[in-house]
């Protein structure tokens, strides 16, 4: 199955601007949604046609939101049968909040973004304004790509562990696998972002997989675990294009080198999985009680 292709320097402008509208997004599904462990309440959902919020409670009934990336409109719908729309087209973040939270009297938000180092409030932001559909869309396409095998990958682990959904604040495709023990408490140190968000985030010993629109000419995959244990750094990983990052003290494998692979799949997987076993196996996880016996 062929991996669409879509080099970050071609769109990076876009991406940004898609960052900050999908943060505001993400923030009224915060305000809406009763919380869940580790912020999976927050996440956005890759859907048949974008990325959406899934069913919230507003007013007297349900809301939801979805980005459609094939006719370039953020469809607003309620369970009443209405329907709004805002246009997704290039325009200054602050134009595109006004028009969204105009479409939804009575809900308000932070309105700043987080997880970025130089956070414009939405409502003052004219910097962000260029929006290339086509970029959107083959970007959706990639997330529908990797959601599609994190969710093989999912299917192995009975423990306790994350959807495959986006988070809006590093605009990443993440899923997570969870021990079953304390963490230490998180330090913190994300940008514009409270240290307890990260404590609740990190509450558990995981181990964390994603992909993300950087990192790589095209993007990247990564995986990290949190505690990282002694010796994860040197951890055999692969394929061979994987390497560990000391300033993300991650683990990367360029999507770049996944699509060009004979067998993409396989590659992410053998990523995914080879990962995965060095953080269990050097935090000394339970994987007996973890992992099915054999995965279909």
């Amino acid at each position: 199955m062929s991996w669409p292709r879509l080099n970050v320097k071609d769109w990076t402008e876009t991406r940004d601007t898609l960052h900050m509208w999908t943060q505001i997004v993400g923030k009224i599904r915060m305000a809406l949604t009763p919380p869940v462990n580790h912020w999976w309440h927050v996440a956005l959902y890759p859907t048949a046609r974008g990325l959406g919020t899934s069913a919230m409670p507003y007013a007297d009934g349900t809301l939801d939101i979805e980005f459609d990336f094939l006719d370039h409109v953020l469809r607003l719908r309620t369970s009443d049968g209405e329907t709004r729309t805002v246009a997704l087209e290039s325009k200054p973040v602050a134009t595109f909040y006004a028009e969204v939270m105009r479409a939804l009297p009575g809900v308000t938000i932070h309105p700043v973004p987080n997880e970025v180092e130089h956070a414009i409030p939405f409502a003052e932001d004219q910097t962000h304004k260029v929006y290339d559909g086509a970029a959107a869309r083959l970007f959706w396409s990639q997330l529908i790509q990797v959601e599609r095998v994190f969710d093989r990958f999912r299917n192995a682990f009975v423990g306790k562990a994350s959807p495959v959904h986006y988070f809006w604040g590093a605009m990443d495709l993440a899923h997570t696998r969870f021990s079953g023990r304390l963490a230490p408490q998180h330090p913190g140190g994300a940008p514009n972002c409270p240290p307890s968000v990260m404590h609740e985030g990190y509450s558990h010993e995981l181990a964390s997989f994603g992909f993300w629109p950087g990192g790589g000419a095209e993007g990247a995959f990564y995986a990290y675990a949190y505690p990282e244990p002694i010796g994860y750094p040197e951890a055999p990983v692969r394929p061979d294009a994987a390497y560990y990052d000391e300033d993300l003290r991650e683990f990367l494998l360029p999507y770049e080198a996944v699509a060009d692979a004979p067998d993409p799949d396989r590659a992410l997987l053998d990523f995914l999985e080879s990962t995965y076993r060095a953080a269990a196996d050097l935090s000394h996880w339970d994987r007996s009680a973890l992992e099915r016996p054999t995965a279909p």
